[in-house]
């Protein structure tokens, strides 16, 4: 448990501070003033900015908030996959396996930064809020697509991927499955079957918002 509790600090201590680091290195705010500067007027925005950097430490309160909630679901997820296949692990251990499989999306993060500050130098907020690493969506481009296509798209990427194969990995050490094929299963049964649902209900929400 002691385990769990340094995992989960280091983990939302280096969300936070990479999330910080991103808006601060690619000017977001910045980003947002130009793309109301059409819509509005330059009080209404300097009232706009002033408003997100009242309640911007929310943001910042939110994510350990949100790491807690999704890692404690796909847990208890995998829990219940490991019980249709007759493999019984203590839900603090799948707790421990989400908790250091969760650490490859904060290369994510640092990828997007990067990319931006030294490759894509010339974007705007749509580029930034559509841009997944490595994903489906930055072969096709969001241009022209539909808004519900969207988070399919970035969901197929390689971070998810590797997500997918550290899970079946750490799974297998702990059933001792040499070869990781029940690993594998119980991940695809579980959490992909919930990655699925997950998916096709934002798809469903955006279709109905579009």
């Amino acid at each position: 448990m002691k385990n769990n509790f340094s995992l989960i600090f280091i983990l939302i201590t280096a969300t936070i501070l990479f999330s910080f680091i991103t808006k601060a290195t690619l000017n977001t705010d910045k980003l947002i003033l130009n793309s109301l500067a059409d819509q509005f007027t330059q009080e209404q925005i300097f009232l706009i900015l002033n408003y997100k950097k009242k309640w911007e430490w929310l943001s910042y309160a939110f994510i350990p908030l949100f790491l807690l909630i999704k890692t404690s679901i796909i847990a208890a997820i995998l829990d219940v996959g490991c019980f249709f296949f007759g493999k019984e692990i203590k839900y603090k251990k799948l707790f421990n396996i989400v908790l250091k499989a969760e650490f490859v999306f904060l290369l994510v993060i640092v990828y997007k930064t990067a990319w931006f500050y030294l490759f894509q130098t010339d974007y705007n907020l749509e580029d930034l809020q559509y841009f997944y690493p490595l994903s489906a969506l930055n072969i096709i481009g969001y241009e022209g697509l539909q808004p519900w296509f969207i988070y399919p798209f970035q969901v197929l990427n390689l971070f998810e991927l590797a997500y997918w194969l550290i899970l079946t990995y750490l799974l297998g050490k702990e059933i001792n499955d040499t070869e990781s094929t029940r690993g594998l299963q119980i991940v695809a049964s579980s959490y992909g079957v919930g990655l699925l649902i997950w998916v096709v209900s934002v798809m469903f929400f955006s279709l109905n918002m579009s």
